[in-house]
């Protein structure tokens, strides 16, 4: 896998302009991405239908898609949670149709156990083994490949080894890593760790990458966006990071792209050791933000 791959729950923006989303892909297989992380919940369908479209077999892209969440068009958030076994199965068959495929390569089961977003309530309180056979299931049947499992905490991971993990999707930057216990467990059973968020918090109250001064002072050192430093300070922290940088736009797809080229050593002395201090702080919603669960 390249380590800079897309995300594309962004490509909603360009509902209206189906050619330039279907061109985005394009121009991002172009750029080497040879990974897209998706769902049918993105865009109630159209993320999906976009990869249906711009992507060929010879392309050589692995998509990844997801489960735990349905698309919910008339609700209070774009999204519902669907954590029940027989939700799971009708969430993947969704993403079959929507992709047009016979199998997904790699489906991430996302938990609501940690990180920001909502929780689980009354009847979508699922064990994880319950979650975890019908995955296995899924993959005896030949309709997913891969298990992957998102917003999971350590004891999760540690409990689903045996059903064979290939990623972990948790949310997780320079300014939140609470679960650093768990990239290095990651990084020991050879799982990829596909951080979400990885610039900071996207909801109010949260830390935010580019509001870090040594990102600044760093940035300006080596001539590049504190974004770009965010994302290539998630690459030179573990050799088992995977990025899915998520845009709409192109200019700010073939930056991301430039990540990968980018040598902390070219900076001023100590960069990289002024970026390890910046303080870890929660990622989790402040109470009563949008994306907490009433």
């Amino acid at each position: 896998m390249s380590r800079i791959g897309y995300g594309a729950a962004q490509l909603d923006r360009l509902r209206d302009r189906r050619g330039e989303a279907v061109a985005l892909l394009r121009r991002a297989v172009e750029l080497g991405v040879n990974h897209v992380d998706t769902a049918e919940f993105y865009g109630f369908g159209f993320a999906n239908a976009v990869i249906r479209e711009a992507l060929r077999p010879g392309d050589g892209v692995l998509v990844v898609t997801k489960v735990g969440a349905d698309p919910d068009p008339g609700g209070r958030l774009p999204l519902r949670i669907a954590q029940r076994p027989e939700q799971l199965r009708a969430s993947v068959e969704d993403n079959l149709r929507g992709l047009g495929v016979d199998r997904l390569p790699v489906v991430n089961l996302r938990r609501l156990d940690s990180g920001p977003g909502l929780r689980a309530e009354g009847d979508q309180v699922v064990d994880l083994d319950d979650q975890l056979a019908v995955m296995t299931a899924l993959r005896d049947e030949g309709k997913i490949g891969a298990i992957g499992l998102s917003s999971v905490t350590l004891d999760g991971l540690r409990r689903a080894l045996p059903a064979g993990i290939a990623c972990v999707q948790n949310a997780y930057s320079l300014v939140s890593r609470d679960d650093e216990d768990m990239l290095r467990l990651c990084a020991a059973e050879g799982i990829a760790w596909v951080p979400f968020f990885p610039l900071g918090g996207a909801f109010p109250g949260l830390p935010k990458v580019t509001e870090e001064p040594a990102v600044h002072a760093v940035a300006g050192a080596l001539g590049v966006t504190p974004s770009q430093v965010g994302l290539a300070w998630l690459l030179r922290h573990a050799p088992n990071v995977l990025l899915i940088p998520g845009t709409a736009d192109l200019a700010h797809l073939e930056a991301n792209m430039a990540v990968g080229d980018i040598a902390f050593d070219d900076a001023a002395d100590g960069a990289l050791a002024a970026l390890d201090a910046v303080e870890s702080r929660s990622s989790e919603v402040p109470i009563g933000e949008p994306g907490r669960a009433s």
